[in-house]
């Protein structure tokens, strides 16, 4: 049996050993063929394929660096720095006024050495003046006597003043019917004896403006400063 045993086992290597080498093909039998030869029958000439020895030096040395740029100025600053204007005096707006016709013509002969333009007269009327007046009374007993009586109405007043002396101002206005309605409200309070009259007509009148006063203009503005009649320059408004 063993000796049997033997020769199955030999018989079986055999015949496997033929099986996969593929002697057994011609009757139908051996391992399925894992070769691709359509990929051999796509060569074109492998004959000139060849193996190269490569130098160990060069492959592991490092890539050349890339050339520095220039660097680029920005468009952004050349167009700021082109476009800035250069610096300039700042220029203020200043004015004077109101002056009647004789202060006029006189700032006008003192700003006639200014520059060309550096000033100009502008009319400026002065509108009239309309007063609620009280009076004109014969002496300051009897003027007491009404300011007494004021007092007692609840009343304000002032001292009429000027031309008008001696008498009491119960309040001065823009226009006549301001005026006039005023005195109405007052005659209901019991106030009887006041009037309205024109405080000061209508007048001609002239502002002196420089548009554009330089640092280099001020200096010469003094020549003005006699001719102001106390008036001093401000702000444009």
């Amino acid at each position: 049996m063993l000796r049997l045993a033997v020769i199955v086992l030999l018989l079986a290597n055999a015949g496997y050993y033929a099986w996969s080498q593929g002697h057994l093909r011609q009757w139908g039998y051996g391992p399925q063929d894992q070769a691709e030869p359509q990929r051999m029958n796509q060569q074109i000439r492998p004959e000139t394929l060849q193996i190269l020895r490569v130098n160990p030096s060069k492959t592991s040395a490092a890539p050349a660096a890339a050339p520095a740029q220039a660097p680029v100025a920005t468009a952004t600053t050349t167009t700021a720095d082109a476009s800035t204007p250069a610096s300039a005096d700042a220029a203020e707006c200043l004015q004077a006024g109101v002056f009647d016709e004789r202060q006029a013509a006189a700032l006008r002969t003192a700003a006639a050495g200014l520059p060309q333009g550096a000033w100009v007269m502008e009319p400026t009327p002065v509108p009239g003046r309309w007063m609620v007046y009280m009076g004109r009374f014969d002496d300051t007993d009897t003027m007491d006597k009404k300011r007494a009586e004021l007092r007692a109405r609840n009343v304000p007043f002032d001292r009429a003043g000027g031309t008008w002396e001696y008498g009491l101002s119960l309040g001065r206005f823009s226009s006549e019917d301001a005026a006039k309605r005023e005195l109405a409200n007052l005659n209901s309070k019991g106030v009887r004896t006041a009037r309205v009259i024109q405080e000061r007509p209508e007048s001609p009148g002239f502002t002196l403006r420089l548009p554009a006063v330089t640092d280099a203009l001020r200096p010469q503005l003094d020549a003005l400063r006699p001719a102001m009649a106390g008036k001093t320059l401000r702000t444009c408004s």
